[in-house]
């Protein structure tokens, strides 16, 4: 499918601002989760983006730096451990999502979502594995991966022991070993891993 098949559509509809929306860290042990939301320009389509978990991480740093200096409106945002937590992880992305849309400068005419319909509050098509199907939403994609991960690659300063710079908070055989051996930090989310760690 061409990149371009959901912008091309929403264009031929009269829409001009058209937002990609996508989240990272949907499924780790730790962290928080990422959402990254954008409104690219109509001209000058950046040559390589695609689906972030496709691209090696120096193509990603080098893509996302130049998705920054482009986009016509960028804007991330986080839920914490806690929240995730508290309230689950489909409400967290949610909110999530729904924080990154209304924190753009540029109130989007249309918003392509990555993944199932979550009930957003604003026009918006779910696009299942959006981030390959939609060059608008695969530039979403890579800004929050990135983000996300130079996160996790700062806690794990704060926290070594568990070696969030290699895995980004995923749950490896390494991981999931240290949570039972020293158990968890704040950062851990304990709905997650109250299999093994029920303390």
């Amino acid at each position: 499918m061409d990149d371009l098949f959901y912008e091309r559509k929403y264009r031929d509809k009269g829409c001009k601002n058209i937002c990609g929306v996508d989240e990272v860290g949907r499924g780790p042990l730790a962290g928080p989760v990422v959402c990254c939301a954008v409104i690219m320009p109509e001209d000058g389509k950046i040559a390589g983006v695609r689906d972030s978990k496709k691209l090696s991480a120096k193509r990603r740093e080098a893509l996302s730096k130049e998705i920054r200096e482009k986009a016509v409106a960028l804007s991330i945002k986080e839920i914490s451990p806690e929240e995730i937590d508290e309230i689950n992880i489909l409400q967290a992305v949610r909110k999530c999502m729904t924080q990154a849309v209304n924190a753009l400068s540029v109130t989007p005419d249309i918003t392509i979502v990555d993944g199932q319909d979550t009930g957003l509050s604003f026009p918006a098509e779910y696009v299942i594995g959006g981030d390959d199907k939609s060059y608008t939403v695969a530039c979403a994609s890579i800004v929050a991966k990135v983000y996300r991960d130079n996160l996790m690659v700062k806690y794990a300063e704060e926290f070594p022991e568990y070696g969030f710079e290699k895995h980004k908070g995923y749950g490896t055989k390494e991981h999931i070993e240290k949570i039972k051996e020293i158990g968890p930090c704040r950062l851990h989310r304990r709905t997650f891993i109250k299999n093994f760690w029920g303390k």
